[in-house]
């Protein structure tokens, strides 16, 4: 760990990599929110980007904690949260993908991601990427020594349009192996006026996700990851009524 020691960014990330919520739930739940947070520290200047850009979708998830936050109290589950932006290191990348730290996001050039030497990358992994993720898997190892029951579900939001092209779809159910557990949950937002798709705006891919692959797939856990459209999400009754469709079917 020596050479982390000497990054030019030692000693900015003051805060914890995470917030957890619930941990001694009895539900079998675990919510995961990995781009809740658009926390860049003041040293970083915002990465090179303008102020309207690091409010964008490109940083965090708009929406997501609220509704990750509103599931957990409704439902009485665990929620762990991201604290930083995504834009400093993807928590729902691989380390080893291209957009785990990433140099362009969307339309968007992220200057502060650029040219980065590898000491920098490392500190990074060390202080943000590792805590969130040892720390999930450690709450599914100690339900699981206990024979408890174990699902992992992360909550997202997309952005209305991207590239260019709007997109009317509502929600989205992402799954790799747990197609069961994903059919339950878009048959039931199904029962509602609602544009509803499986994998869809995305695809999960272990090459491209973290938490669905890793922590649920791997280890042959029902896993998923919830997609809502970030402008349905933007105030407090939205929020709620995304929560009402959503907290019966996890």
């Amino acid at each position: 760990m020596h050479a982390c020691t000497e990054s030019a960014e030692l000693g900015l990330f003051t805060e914890p990599a995470y917030t957890l919520s619930r941990e001694d739930s009895a539900h079998p739940l675990i919510l995961v929110c990995e781009h809740a947070s658009r926390f860049i520290p003041a040293g970083l200047n915002d990465l090179g980007l303008s102020h309207d850009a690091v409010r964008e979708h490109i940083a965090w998830d708009i929406g997501a904690l609220a509704l990750a936050r509103c599931l957990s109290e409704t439902l009485g589950a665990t929620l762990l949260a991201a604290n930083y932006s995504r834009l400093l290191i993807d928590l729902n990348r691989p380390l080893d993908a291209p957009s785990s730290i990433p140099p362009q996001s969307e339309i968007y050039q992220i200057p502060g991601n650029q040219h980065l030497d590898e000491v920098t990358r490392e500190y990074r992994r060390e202080c943000l990427f590792k805590p969130f993720h040892a720390r999930l898997q450690t709450l599914i190892d100690q339900r699981l020594a206990q024979g408890r029951p174990v699902r992992v579900v992360g909550i997202h939001s997309f952005t209305p349009v991207y590239h260019g092209q709007p997109r009317a779809l509502e929600v989205g159910v992402l799954f790799g192996e747990a197609k069961g557990y994903a059919q339950r949950l878009i048959d039931g937002l199904s029962r509602h006026p609602l544009r509803v798709a499986g994998n869809e705006p995305y695809k999960i891919n272990p090459q491209g996700d973290m938490t669905v692959p890793v922590h649920g797939d791997a280890r042959g856990l029902e896993s998923v990851l919830i997609e809502v459209r970030n402008d349905l999400l933007r105030t407090p009754e939205d929020v709620n009524r995304w929560s009402t469709f959503l907290a019966p079917l996890l």
